[in-house]
């Protein structure tokens, strides 16, 4: 039996603009607020197209530093011609600000004032510099492997889900798109591996 043929896509889209006051609004206090390494005038709203699980074309929303907008536009035109399968993209108020509980909806996300995992430092993310990209199919994991959503637990060996939707892989089309942009790739960490993470330092 010969397999069917993709279902032909619109063209990739993407829009970058100004936070509005409602969409200011809605990120303070949780997600921005007073003393924040960054203000939210220097905070550009990203609306994209991106190929979802279902195969079809879908719009969602990242919240990125200026700096980085039109550069993040790009990589995201690389995986949706790549076909790259992304569950969800919201900015993260729609979960509270709450970096859990974006991940167990496997929300694709970016900018979110807070310290990096296990740190007291700013995390990448509170620069609007960081995106966490399908975190269920692309775990943190702790130095003792392990992670802390059960979901994600079926995805800690990496050789053997390496070719499932939505997975970043070594030399696959997430990790070269981002290189391309000069980002890196938490899953080439020591110890801890954030499979999910993706960033301007690479940190």
């Amino acid at each position: 039996m010969i397999a069917a043929a993709p279902a032909a896509l619109p063209p990739y889209h993407a829009q970058i603009a100004p936070l509005s006051p409602a969409q200011r609004n809605a990120m303070t206090p949780r997600v921005w607020r007073p003393g924040c390494p960054v203000p939210l005038s220097d905070l550009r709203r990203v609306t994209l197209t991106y190929v979802g699980f279902d195969g079809r074309a879908h719009r969602g929303a990242l919240v990125v530093n200026r700096s980085v907008a039109a550069s993040i536009a790009q990589a995201f035109g690389q995986l949706y011609v790549a076909r790259f399968a992304i569950r969800r993209m919201l900015p993260i108020e729609a979960y509270g600000g709450s970096d859990f509980r974006s991940i167990e909806a496997d929300n694709t996300s970016s900018f979110n004032c807070r310290s990096a995992t296990g740190s007291s430092n700013w995390s990448e993310h509170a620069y609007g510099r960081a995106i966490d990209l399908d975190p269920i199919e692309n775990p943190y994991v702790a130095t003792d492997g392990t992670t802390s959503h059960p979901a994600s637990r079926r995805y800690l060996d990496r050789a053997r889900v390496r070719s499932l939707p939505g997975v970043i892989a070594e030399g696959g089309a997430v990790v070269r798109a981002f290189a391309r942009i000069g980002w890196g790739w938490g899953g080439r960490w020591s110890g801890t591996r954030d499979y999910q993470h993706l960033s301007a330092s690479g940190s």
